[in-house]
């Protein structure tokens, strides 16, 4: 008999899920007929079961697993463990260094000078502390975030999420593509143009990603190789500027904005979405799911939600001084300037870019692609080649992640069980199109707005990644005793508040710098649909913390019936 495969910890988990919310399964008799089904024992629930579908194993970056050495338990540290869960974190930490987040990085140098680096700083260890809850419930459910979004959400509610974290990741992919096209063409000197470089991307993440059919470690090596690449770039421009170590390091430690106004707040407001990224809560409890761990045994889980933390602190460490590297050059040589004085300077060491500045005293406005440019005018064409393949570096191993998010979140909502080239065929093409339109039709000296649009876009699908999260690691017939403690419960409650908050202000004072009336009217039809939505999410994540007066019986329906085969059911 064709059997499905199902590890006893995941049984055990989906079981916890179907208990806390009422659903009872009968284990039926011993029929031809019906060897696959399961019935629920309430009649009423029977909409909700299916016939189990029997697929083939399918290839993804989780079908290896790497297993853990045996030291001695009563060690309380071992290296050659840590090696061990070593890879999941440096892969999560790839989106703290995204093409976005150093757009934001060099912005907030240019107009805030080292003024901001303490919300770097702190935006940094709430995103390390929230990817602590995502791997904690990978580690412990042996399901990541959308398989448990599946199996707890009804139908509509879930579909909805789905769609917003597709939004998000379209969001994210775009700016990441867009940033190997920009790198491309700045290491071509302007011979590809942005589209060729949007394909070029497409086509080589395509290559890259199937590298784990050669084994799961050197798909992570090639990572941290992409890392190491970021790292010496943007270190050697931190060496080459030279600024002043003491105001990085009271930029970092004295959480205070001398004479910073909106445009400062705008931009503190912008480190906080551009870093906290929802797709990549999803992604890491996937992640994390690569290690052979007997989840039945509590000591191994411990010991796994040990070590997975300490990787992800170094890792999240790293990404922390390549985002320092890249705000101290900006904030050193560009801090104050004015187009006027780039313009001469550019013009003085014959660039072929001056056209780009304005011959105005306005402070000087840079993005990703005007970054290189006046690193080339001020520091010589090698600083400008190097800053090139450190957004390459950036971009490709993000677009890369993006994609696994993006086959995680469709499998896990959606349950799709197709081969790995149709599942990346199709995570792929979904953000290729908005690609090439804006490849195509906007300038490459003017996407400044675009990725405005492209954060903005990220900040609002912030609540879809980070409310569930606290509602599962919370919920205690699913986490057992890894469930939220009640620090936790408030403390996660109070960040994710926060940063939500932090996020919507980022929203309005873009909507509000429209000066459409159309949009406004339409915009606020949207919140009104978005906040209900968000509401309901926030319903349900207070009562799983114990708010129990709004646990009305018929607020939370079952989740599907978790059917199995009946020799593996346990009744």
């Amino acid at each position: 008999m064709e059997r499905r495969l199902i590890s006893n910890s995941e049984r055990t988990t989906r079981s916890s899920i179907v208990d806390h919310f009422g659903l009872k399964l009968e284990k039926k008799k011993e029929n031809p007929s019906h060897q696959n089904e399961v019935t629920p024992a309430d009649p009423e629930l029977h909409s909700h079961v299916s016939p189990v579908q029997h697929e083939e194993p399918i290839s993804t970056y989780l079908e290896e697993k790497v297993p853990i050495p045996d030291d001695d338990v009563s060690k309380i540290f071992s290296f050659r463990k840590l090696w061990a869960f070593t890879g999941p974190g440096f892969l999560m930490s790839i989106a703290y260094l995204d093409p976005g987040n150093i757009e934001s990085d060099l912005q907030s140098g240019a107009k805030a000078g080292y003024k901001l680096l303490w919300v770097l700083l702190g935006a940094t260890i709430i995103g390390l502390l929230l990817q602590r809850l995502a791997a904690r419930l990978g580690v412990v459910t042996g399901m990541h975030l959308a398989e448990v979004c599946n199996q707890y959400y009804p139908t509509t509610p879930r579909i909805i999420l789905w769609l917003m974290v597709e939004l998000a990741i379209i969001g994210s992919d775009m700016q990441e593509v867009i940033g190997c096209a920009i790198a491309l063409n700045l290491l071509s000197v302007g011979r590809i143009p942005l589209w060729a470089g949007v394909l070029i991307t497409i086509v080589d993440t395509f290559v890259f990603l199937f590298l784990d059919k050669y084994g799961l470690r050197k798909l992570e090596a090639f990572f941290g190789f992409l890392i190491t690449v970021m790292a010496l770039s943007f270190g050697y421009e931190y060496v080459r500027v030279g600024p002043d170590q003491g105001e990085v390091l009271k930029g970092m430690f004295v959480p205070y904005c001398s004479g910073c106004g909106p445009v400062q707040l705008q931009q503190a407001v912008g480190i906080v979405g551009a870093v906290i990224m929802p797709h990549n809560i999803y992604l890491h409890s996937a992640l994390v799911k690569s290690r052979e761990i007997n989840r039945a045994n509590k000591k191994e889980v411990k010991e796994a939600n040990k070590y997975f933390f300490i990787e992800a602190s170094i890792a999240l460490f790293i990404s922390f001084l390549i985002n320092v590297f890249v705000v101290a050059v900006f904030a050193e040589a560009f801090y104050g300037k004015t187009n006027m004085q780039v313009s001469q300077t550019c013009n003085e060491t014959g660039s072929p870019h001056t056209d780009l500045f304005p011959l105005n005293n306005e402070t000087l406005q840079v993005d990703i692609y005007k970054g290189g440019i006046v690193l080339g005018c001020f520091f010589g064409p090698v600083a400008l080649y190097i800053w090139a393949i450190g957004i390459l570096a950036a971009g490709q191993s993000s677009t890369m992640t993006g994609t696994y998010s993006g086959q995680f979140v469709m499998e896990g909502f959606l349950n799709l069980r197709w081969s790995r080239f149709a599942r990346v065929l199709l995570t792929r093409s979904i953000a290729i199109l908005p690609t090439l339109l804006v490849a195509i039709f906007e300038d490459i000296q003017h996407l400044t707005g675009m990725n405005d649009f492209l954060n903005v876009l990220q900040s609002m699908q912030l609540p879809f990644a980070l409310i569930p999260i606290l509602t599962f690691t919370s919920l205690k017939s699913l986490m057992n005793d890894f469930s939220n403690g009640i620090v936790w419960k408030i403390g996660g409650g109070l960040i994710i508040l926060v940063v939500c908050a932090i996020n919507m202000y980022f929203v309005v004072v873009y909507v509000t710098a429209l000066n459409s009336t159309i949009l406004y009217v339409f915009s606020a039809f949207l919140s009104i649909a978005y906040l209900s939505f968000v509401l309901y999410l926030i319903w349900h994540c207070l009562v799983v913390l114990g708010v129990s007066f709004l646990n009305v019986s018929s607020c939370f329906q079952p989740p599907p019936a978790i059917l199995l085969e009946e020799e593996e059911f346990e009744t």
